[in-house]
């Protein structure tokens, strides 16, 4: 979806019926999230996400990711996915968090 900028692609393949939203910025169901990630592919052209770490129990599906937004800063990103019995996408939360420029300690955000 981001990496390939094919919002409306992805839904095809890996949302289920319905689709909840918790991000206060992305309005619910399947047809709000291909407009909001059309538009950021056309803000962002380039924008890459990589998976850091995954971690699923029982439904859900925690991804622990480092988001590259190009003319803009890189940031810290956690999605947590609900997904139905056929393994498809219905519901989502996220939060993002920008990497400073300098840290308190010498560990990486990953």
């Amino acid at each position: 979806m981001f990496n390939q900028s094919r919002p409306r692609d992805a839904v095809a393949k890996y949302v289920g019926a319905s689709y909840t939203q918790h991000n206060p910025m992305v309005a619910d169901g399947k047809d709000a999230f291909i407009q909001y990630f059309e538009r950021m592919a056309l803000e962002y052209p380039g924008k890459r996400v990589e998976f850091r770490r995954v971690i699923a129990e029982a439904d859900y599906v925690v991804l622990h990711c480092y988001q590259q937004w190009p003319g803009d800063r890189d940031w810290a990103g956690i999605d947590i996915f609900r997904l139905d019995v056929q393994g498809k996408v219905v519901e989502h939360w996220d939060v993002l968090q920008a990497i400073p420029e300098t840290s308190a300690n010498q560990n990486s955000m990953f």
